[in-house]
């Protein structure tokens, strides 16, 4: 079961993660945040950012061994990682129209698949 509420709260985490770092920039298109200050733009990704750690840090307690987690610390990363980039491919194509996979991205993909394969080996 950790190993569901790891992925499950890393998913989430990563979410949080791409709407803090580039959020800002479709509420800018969308004219909503296009006179903000860039001190707001900063507090409002802060407060975005702040749920992103409330599902990252349990995540990573939750998946490592030492915690009794199934997980070690190079098997958290590298799954984050895979998260992190198949929830931003996700976001950028839905917010993002524009944004689309090229063949070198989808080999970049494949070598992060690699990764994970090797860190648990």
């Amino acid at each position: 079961m950790n190993i569901l509420y790891t992925i499950l709260l890393l998913i989430a985490s990563n979410v949080f993660m791409t709407l803090a770092w580039y959020g800002h920039l479709k509420l800018s298109d969308m004219g909503v945040s296009s006179h903000w200050p860039l001190i707001g733009v900063i507090a409002f990704s802060w407060v975005v950012a702040f749920l992103e750690y409330c599902c990252q840090v349990p995540a990573n307690r939750i998946g490592f061994v030492g915690n009794g987690g199934p997980f070690t610390l190079m098997q958290l990363k590298i799954i984050q990682e895979v998260i992190s980039l198949l929830v931003f491919c996700i976001i950028a194509n839905l917010l993002f129209q524009g944004q689309q996979l090229q063949w070198n991205h989808l080999a970049a993909m494949v070598c992060l698949v690699m990764a994970v394969f090797f860190i648990f080996k």
